[in-house]
């Protein structure tokens, strides 16, 4: 069995989570012992196994289909999570949504990160099966280390009594930017760090004028960093809150909670099955209650998660996640 795992535009998409789940990709079938090529020129292959959806990925599908290939579509994108992101998102979004079901219906089987994303595709009407299979996390990359940490203090100049709150994401209105610019401000004695970037071309005004010039001093936009520094941020931060309102899965969730780190997350469907609040991680609706719940963990008035969310991270390691993408390939190939 020979899988071509295909991305296209990876250089474009490498900073996000797509991106990163390709390299989780490749790592879990090594782990199990799949062969896989990313040369979109390989036709030595048995199933086309697909991650984008630019034109060339249609020509990859069409490509493969009238080869004998079985075809593969890993759905990382719905029209819900499209919406409220770049410029004009929310204008094009319906006929964003007719082309991503026009692309998955003609795959042999789906792939998405989550029980709640399948549900979405199912309502899109899709007949196509599809298994919900996590993005996966790499535990070694991410688990707590000093030398990582103090570069992490060293970058940020961060101080012992510094209180931080991090977040990582691209700067849309759908990852929560505007509400955690709004509680920094409330939360002065606080430093708020949102790790990512984005071309500011692509974003709205008012998410432009947040990053550049209207937030408080307390909040810091230090662009997209990786490596030793970020990684160290994960666990030597107080906080990791990700106040997203719409994900598929959230790579980002996966990362803070692999780095033994308290996690809090808006309340929202895409976490049903696999967080609880007040168990694994702490979940909040609103930025009243985001507030108050960052006062009671980073001053440890309600119990560490740290370890209950880990165990989450730990169900869905890399070897983990390739065991499962085997045992569909295994079922593609025998349909």
């Amino acid at each position: 069995m020979k899988v071509l795992l295909y991305f296209e535009g990876e250089k474009v998409l490498e900073k996000s989570g797509i991106g990163r789940a390709l390299l989780h990709q490749k790592r879990a079938l090594q782990e199990v012992g799949v062969e896989y090529t990313t040369d979109p020129k390989c036709e030595d292959y048995d199933i086309l196994h697909i991650n984008t959806y630019g034109i060339n990925s249609h020509n990859a599908v069409h490509k493969a289909q009238k080869a004998g290939k079985k075809v593969i579509y890993h759905a990382h994108s719905t029209e819900e999570d499209f919406r409220n992101s770049f410029v004009g998102s929310n204008t094009v979004s319906p006929i964003v949504r007719r082309y991503l079901i026009s692309l998955y219906e003609k795959a042999d089987h789906i792939i998405t990160p989550t029980p709640y994303s399948k549900r979405l595709l199912e309502g899109y009407g899709l007949t196509v099966p599809i298994d919900a299979i996590s993005n996966g996390i790499d535990l070694n990359r991410f688990a707590p280390n000093a030398e990582k940490e103090a570069a992490f203090y060293e970058h940020f100049k961060i101080t012992p009594e510094q209180k931080v709150v991090m977040c990582v994401g691209l700067f849309f209105e759908r990852k929560g930017i505007v509400e955690f610019v709004e509680i920094a401000k409330e939360m002065p004695d606080y430093t708020f760090i949102w790790f990512g970037d984005i071309p500011m071309y692509a974003i709205p005004r008012n998410v432009r004028q947040i990053v550049k010039e209207d937030h408080p001093d307390n909040v810091i936009f230090p662009g997209y960093i990786k490596g030793e520094v970020l990684e160290g941020a994960y666990a030597a931060a107080d906080l990791f809150f990700f106040p997203s309102h719409e994900e598929t899965e959230g790579i980002v969730v996966l990362e803070a909670l692999a780095s033994h780190q308290n996690v809090l997350v808006r309340d929202i469907p895409v976490y049903e099955g696999w967080l609880k609040n007040g168990v694994n991680c702490y979940m909040a609706k609103d930025n009243l209650g985001f507030m108050e719940l960052i006062e009671k963990i980073t001053h440890q008035e309600v119990p560490s998660l740290k370890e209950a969310g880990y165990q989450v991270a730990k169900e869905r390691s890399i070897a983990n996640i390739g065991a499962q993408l085997k045992a569909v390939y295994e079922k593609v190939l025998a349909e």
